[in-house]
C-alpha cells in the first residue's frame, strides 16, 4: 500500500471512529489495514491469521470486536452468502457477489444505476430501502 493510501486509509478510520467517540488503536489500524490489502472477503479467522502475522500477540476476540466495530462504523459490510461463516467487505460502493462453487472465490459484481433502480421496483409500494444484498451462485470461466 503507497505511503498516500495508507495515510488516506488511517484518516477515513480515524474519522469514523471518533464520530462514534472511539479511538483509533493500533489493534484497529492494523486489521483495517489488513482487510484493505487483500480484498478477497476473508473471514474472521483468515483476518485473525494475516493480523497475527503483524501483531503476535492479538487475540481472535480483539480482531472479532474490531470487524463488527469496523461493520458498526459502515466501513466494512459483513456477509453471509450460505452457511459458512461470514465475510468481510470493504467494497462500499454498490455492488452484488458471485461465489464460485468450484474454488469458493468471491467476486464483486459492481451495479449501474439503472440496475439499482430495477431492484428497487421490485419492492411493494410504501417500502423503504435502505441497503440491499444480492449474490449469485455458479462457476467462473475455468482459466480464472
Amino acid at each position: 500500500m503507497t505511503t498516500y493510501k495508507k495515510q488516506n486509509t488511517t484518516h477515513k478510520l480515524s474519522l469514523s471512529l471518533k464520530e462514534r467517540g472511539l479511538r483509533s488503536t493500533k489493534q484497529r489500524l492494523c486489521v483495517y489495514d489488513v482487510i484493505l490489502e487483500k480484498r478477497d472477503h476473508p473471514t474472521a479467522d483468515d483476518i485473525f491469521l494475516r493480523v497475527r502475522n503483524k501483531l503476535p500477540k492479538i487475540s481472535f476476540a480483539t480482531v472479532y470486536n474490531c470487524l463488527e466495530t469496523f461493520v458498526g462504523c459502515g466501513l466494512v459490510k459483513k456477509i453471509n452468502l450460505d452457511r459458512t461463516s461470514s465475510r468481510y467487505c470493504p467494497n462500499l460502493s454498490p455492488h452484488a457477489h458471485f461465489k464460485c462453487s468450484k474454488t469458493g472465490q468471491i467476486i464483486d459484481l459492481p451495479l449501474k444505476e439503472d440496475t439499482l433502480q430495477s431492484l428497487q421496483s421490485i419492492l411493494p409500494e410504501g417500502f423503504s430501502l435502505s441497503g440491499f444484498d444480492l449474490s449469485f451462485h455458479g462457476t467462473t470461466p475455468s482459466n480464472n
